[in-house]
């Protein structure tokens, strides 16, 4: 049925958009596609008068200079939030200047009810992750959220106990007949399982269990290398149960002693957590909580093998250390189940 006595849009928050500089040009590029506005409707870009380029236009973004204020405006076209994306916070003490943030516009549009939203907090409500370049450690510190006490911590534990175990009484046939046919392909001459130092929970290392995919020493000319598509060091086997994800089952063991948690960031290679910790601002607070099977940031991005790509990554696990909980972990592992029967994402 294609009429609706309802337009989808009238559901949706109205949301206007404060500036139109580079703050601003993180919103106009990344959600200006009405699949990017699940739960609002962009409705442009107010110029503030401080904003001496405008690169927002450079993606075609709506940009408005109203004649009136800013909280005005939104009672007449039914705005319900305003986030703020200003790029020079600071008020000039310059008579007839209106540079900086308007901030008693902003509070006569908090006390008329509409919503005031900083651009960092919208990302985040919108697109479920941190963006570090809009990140400052003051957002940080006074933000809800990163809560670790004997409650949460002990709460997840248990579930990472109840999980573990319970998947292993399911897949444990899977297992046996991976490691007889393993063995099998390599006569028994080779190791069924592969053992490989990550860095975990504080920076401390530990070795990640997993069933052999590649040939032995794989990596014995090139060194520490991120995996590819069809990589050539996979052997016929190992592209069968990576595509399957049936190659990560062993890490139940490291959840069990501990090691590992089911759901958290991607446990990574210490030689590559040395790169990117020298490249990418905040990375080494992803080792706050114990490494996972399964995370949000390898649900919400597919696998990647560049600076970029873990930068990428890097901002859904900084979500995850902020708002995870044993709900959020549950939803997770559902959405990871799909992704495991799809067979989307796995090298």
């Amino acid at each position: 049925m294609t009429n609706r006595f309802i337009d989808e849009d009238s559901l949706k928050k109205r949301v206007l958009v404060l500036g139109t500089g580079e703050r601003a040009m993180k919103i106009a590029s990344r959600m200006r596609r009405r699949s990017d506005q699940r739960a609002f409707v962009l409705c442009g870009f107010l110029t503030t008068g401080s904003d001496e380029q405008q690169p927002v236009a450079e993606v075609g973004a709506k940009i408005i200079n109203p004649n009136c204020s800013i909280a005005q405006y939104c009672r007449d076209h039914a705005i319900d939030e305003v986030v703020v994306a200003v790029d020079e916070r600071r008020r000039s003490r310059d008579a007839g200047q209106n540079i900086g943030l308007p901030l008693d516009d902003l509070l006569d549009c908090r006390l008329s009810g509409i919503d005031v939203c900083e651009v960092q907090a919208f990302i985040e409500r919108e697109a479920s992750k941190v963006d570090i370049d809009l990140l400052q450690p003051s957002w940080m510190v006074f933000s809800d959220g990163f809560v670790s006490n004997f409650w949460r911590d002990g709460s997840k534990r248990l579930f990472d106990i109840a999980a573990a175990l319970g998947l292993l009484l399911i897949v444990w046939p899977i297992m046996l007949v991976t490691s007889l046919l393993i063995g099998i392909s390599s006569l028994f001459k080779e190791p069924i399982l592969y053992r490989q130092e990550r860095v975990g929970l504080n920076n401390q290392p530990f070795d990640v269990l997993k069933f052999r995919s590649m040939s032995v020493n794989a990596e014995s000319s090139s060194g520490a290398v991120w995996a590819t598509k069809n990589d050539p060091r996979v052997t016929r086997i190992g592209r069968i149960i990576r595509k399957s994800r049936i190659d990560e089952l062993p890490q139940l063991f490291n959840v069990l002693v501990g090691q590992m948690s089911f759901v958290g960031p991607r446990p990574e290679r210490p030689a590559f957590v040395e790169t990117l910790a020298e490249g990418l601002p905040y990375y080494t607070e992803r080792h706050r909580l114990k490494p996972g099977i399964t995370g949000w940031a390898q649900l919400c991005y597919p696998y990647g093998a560049s600076v970029e790509d873990a930068k990428e990554k890097l901002q859904y696990d900084l979500y995850y250390l902020k708002n995870h909980s044993v709900f959020l972990d549950i939803v997770i592992l559902i959405q990871t189940i799909e992704v495991v029967l799809v067979g989307e994402g796995a090298r």
